[in-house]
């Protein structure tokens, strides 16, 4: 079973195998449902351009929007890594990309001159992603 679901600017995605079909999808459901809640709590936690903070009169409140107590905690940026992209085929990313030892490679295509990514597909191939123009 494998949903993707876009809108408004969110795209969520869940796959699951299992033998019977009943299974996977719930599955996929509690995946989905995980995600929708995790992006709640992001959105929530980020403060909007000339919006009140939500809290307590005394302060900040840290439950993160009322969230309960069993819930995922809400992963933030650790790392911000800068690096100069530089034209190139897919192919030569793909090269750099296992020389590196990464799963990822961000370029610059020389081609579309667009900033695409190559990864590591989990059957051992590639992926491509390039943006829609």
């Amino acid at each position: 079973m494998e949903v993707q679901l876009d809108g408004d600017g969110v795209f969520l995605r869940g796959e699951e195998r299992t033998p019977d079909m009943y299974s996977s999808i719930d599955a996929v459901v509690e995946k989905l449902e995980s995600q929708v809640k995790r992006f709640k709590g992001k959105l929530l936690l980020r403060p909007r351009e000339g919006a009140e903070t939500i809290g307590d009169e005394d302060g900040p409140d840290d439950s993160a929007g009322g969230a309960d107590e069993d819930e995922e905690p809400v992963p933030a940026v650790v790392r911000t890594k800068r690096f100069g992209v530089k034209p190139m085929s897919a192919e030569e990313a793909a090269m750099q990309m296992e020389l590196l030892n990464h799963d990822f490679f961000v370029f610059q295509s020389g081609e579309s001159g667009q900033v695409n990514v190559v990864y590591r597909r989990r059957d051992g191939n590639y992926g491509l992603i390039e943006p829609e123009v």
